[in-house]
């Protein structure tokens, strides 16, 4: 029986989710399948995966045929890292040991790595946010000085009809008396 690694897919309309499973090969996409190893969830940032890392690697050494996407995450995950580490202890080239030492080592790295992404995709996000806030900030000043220019002006109007209103009733208050004498 052929088998392969490959995607099975559930989720809903434009929100894939994909189980990984052991599968023959003859079987279709979301059928029947052997066992499942793992989860993959592209709709995060970074795609999210949730693998058996022994459970994988033990299909890989048996010969089981993962298809490209599953090829990808399996090698970024380092399954297939440390399957050529352990062909270099058969080999005789190092020891166990040191072979999981090597895959620590890059292992380390790699979450270095990741960690690296995330903080500058943070450290992106506040400073997005920061602009923006800046933005906003100088549009509502200017905002606010529209509204005190407007002000003023009213304002300045209503002082001006105040006192041509006292201006016009002023002469006419000077008539009154001297009508009266």
């Amino acid at each position: 029986m052929a088998t392969k690694i490959r995607l099975q897919r559930g989720g809903r309309k434009s929100y894939a989710f994909y189980r990984i499973v052991i599968a023959d090969a003859r079987a279709p996409r979301d059928g029947k399948f052997t066992e499942k190893i793992g989860t993959y969830n592209p709709n995060t940032n970074p795609a999210t995966v949730d693998l058996n890392f022994e459970r994988a690697l033990y299909w890989v050494e048996t010969g089981a045929q993962p298809t490209d996407t599953v090829r990808n995450i399996l090698s970024r995950e380092g399954v297939y890292l440390m399957k050529h580490l352990k062909g270099g202890v058969k080999k005789g080239a190092f020891d166990e040991a040191t072979a999981q030492k090597k895959f620590d080592a890059w292992k380390a790295d790699k979450q270095k790595g990741l960690e690296k992404v995330a903080a500058d995709e943070a450290k992106a996000k506040k400073d997005a946010a920061a602009k923006e806030l800046a933005q906003e900030k100088k549009l509502n000043e200017e905002i606010a000085k529209k509204v005190a220019e407007k002000k003023a002006a009213a304002e300045a109007a209503k002082a001006e009809a105040e006192a041509a209103q006292a201006a016009a009733e002023a002469p006419a208050a000077e008539e009154a008396p001297a009508a009266e004498a």
